[in-house]
């Protein structure tokens, strides 16, 4: 759709609403410059906190939450209730327009399970952006936790609900608008090579260079996939300090910093 464009996808962690951070103020700021924009939030922290206190033990695999049924239920409660509530609030208290959905609602994102062994963790089998794109033309900011709908190859007796990683949920959202833009705020200046220096910009080749030879890690490792799902459509990608006050501000004013993943 030719309305959806020049649209930015800002994907930002579940832990923003920190007292210095500027990120809220920055998307009520754009909104009302008339940028559209779809923020996309995780909040992995958020839900450790919350199995903790409900007493339901986390077991992790290789670095990854296994979401057995409790453990679900608790990230959806978290991550489609608390978080994103909590989000949409502080943007709608400062005078924009959000509106808080999870993968679920309009059956945005359809998943599927990434192994037996994970549970009800999954990978996005196809966005279907109809909602976002309804959201958008009535002038509001969606607002995507990553709570999605088990879609694909679900057992009768299982859950609808799956839940997907964030990062790639950006990325494909991003990809199924025609997105201008994909940011990802960060807690790092950006990517950095073998001796710890920011690298500004990084080709596609680069950057599957660099994650092969082990440099590029960890939770950075779904934020470049998710980058160069995108970048496939033509989107500008960019992976930027979020700590920094005004980041999101400047990063679409065309201000400096980061790294810039291009084709």
């Amino acid at each position: 759709m030719k309305a959806m464009k020049n649209v930015t996808v800002i994907k930002i962690g579940g832990s923003t609403l920190g007292s210095g951070d500027t990120t809220i103020e920055d998307i009520v700021a754009l909104q009302k410059k008339g940028a559209p924009l779809v923020v996309v939030h995780g909040g992995g922290n958020a839900v450790t906190a919350w199995l903790k206190r409900q007493g339901v033990a986390t077991k992790f695999v290789r670095g990854e939450r296994v979401t057995d049924l409790p453990t679900l239920e608790v990230a959806t409660a978290v991550l489609a209730g608390l978080v994103n509530k909590e989000i949409v609030a502080a943007v709608n208290v400062r005078g924009g327009k959000a509106i808080g959905i999870s993968g679920v609602d309009g059956a945005l994102i359809e998943g599927k399970m990434k192994s037996r062994e994970m549970g009800y963790v999954g990978t996005v089998a196809r966005v279907n952006p109809a909602l976002l794109e309804t959201l958008l033309q009535g002038g509001f900011v969606p607002v995507v936790s990553p709570i999605s709908l088990y879609a694909v190859d679900r057992p009768a007796d299982a859950a609808g609900i799956i839940n997907i990683n964030a990062d790639p949920i950006a990325g494909d959202i991003a990809a199924a608008l025609g997105a201008a833009r994909l940011v990802f705020l960060t807690d790092v200046p950006g990517i950095n090579d073998a001796s710890g220096r920011l690298i500004p910009r990084l080709s596609a080749a680069e950057v599957e260079s660099l994650a092969a030879s082990g440099v590029i890690s960890g939770g950075m490792i779904p934020k470049i996939d998710a980058c160069l799902k995108a970048l496939n459509e033509g989107t500008i990608t960019r992976i930027i300090d979020g700590r920094k006050p005004h980041a999101l501000l400047k990063e679409v004013q065309g201000q400096d910093g980061g790294t810039t993943i291009y084709k």
